[in-house]
């Protein structure tokens, strides 16, 4: 009926956000060193790297697929990026520049050989992912001898611990991105391929879409979210680990993009609802170690809310 409210679309769509502001309220209520202004403002801040790499992966399980290399691409797009710094002469911000381009040249090569891989070769997105995670991980350990790059620029470290109106730099990046991200899924061509191609490829190539390219623009977008995130850390940092920086960062990618309401079957996606995946695994972990919760078992509540995340979309297809 027309004009009639779809109460199911906007339950699925802004459960996670309702869920969110529930444990934002638990946890605020439990501790009071939670509701410090500093300790929301931090949160945000950690969970930015991973989240700006998540909504890129948000593209790429809407089409159908997977990225199990972003954590790994992060620290060689890190450890580039360093190197590239150090190398380059003349005053701070050229090398900031050249830092800044290694990054994200890396994290475009690097997501353009999966998504040839993927879209071109036809290989499975996880033999392929797995495969190059090894691979990008192994020469981030080679060029750095597995140690810690490090770099003395001092410019770029203020960039890294930069704020505006008390807000940190990879903070606002992290919400720019998402309201442009979101435009784009939601009302450009591409975005309404990329779900198309997720929902069904063989329909969709057979519509005229080409799905392969459509594939390998996903894995583009994700690398280079992964080089910029590995920049914007080495920031922070003043240095990158090689065998560190990005651990388990696909996992958390991956998680709050399936927390957030996104198919893991692909066709269906929530820019928005990614980011609300993000910021609540965030919470999890902050209040966990607020409550003094072993890091060791962190791992198993994320566990947990994934897999409740998934059966509950499993529960909307019956």
């Amino acid at each position: 009926m027309k004009g009639r409210i779809n109460w199911k679309s906007v339950r699925d769509s802004g459960g996670v956000w309702i869920a969110l502001v529930v444990f934002l309220v638990a946890a605020a209520i439990s501790n009071e060193n939670f509701r410090s202004p500093q300790n929301l403002v931090n949160i945000t801040r950690q969970v930015s790297y991973s989240g700006i790499i998540a909504l890129g992966m948000t593209f790429v399980i809407a089409a159908g697929g997977i990225d199990l290399a972003v954590g790994s691409l992060f620290a060689l797009a890190g450890v580039v990026s360093l190197f590239a710094m150090n190398a380059a002469g003349g005053p701070e911000s050229v090398q900031l520049v050249a830092g800044l381009g290694a990054a994200l040249g890396v994290g475009v090569i690097g997501g353009a050989l999966n998504g040839v891989l993927v879209g071109a070769a036809r290989v499975q997105p996880f033999i392929v992912t797995l495969g190059t995670m090894s691979i990008f991980r192994s020469l981030a350990l080679y060029f750095s001898n597995a140690g810690l790059v490090r770099t003395d620029n001092v410019l770029y470290q203020k960039c890294g611990m930069a704020e505006f109106g008390g807000i940190p730099l990879p903070t606002i990046l992290l919400f720019v991105l998402t309201a442009c991200l979101a435009v784009v899924l939601k009302l450009t061509r591409f975005g309404r391929h990329v779900c198309a191609v997720g929902s069904n490829e063989r329909v969709a190539y057979y519509s005229a879409i080409r799905t392969g390219l459509v594939k390998f623009w996903t894995y583009v977008l994700v690398g280079g979210l992964a080089g910029l995130s590995a920049f914007l850390l080495g920031g922070r940092l003043n240095s990158v680990s090689s065998s560190g920086a990005g651990l388990s960062y696909e996992l958390d990618a991956i998680a709050a993009v399936i927390i957030g309401g996104t198919a893991m079957t692909g066709g269906k996606a929530t820019i928005p609802g990614t980011l609300a995946g993000v910021l609540l695994l965030g919470i999890v972990s902050n209040v966990l170690d607020m409550w003094g919760i072993s890091v060791n078992l962190q791992g198993t509540v994320k566990g947990l809310v994934i897999i409740i995340a998934v059966l509950i979309q499993y529960k909307r297809k019956d």
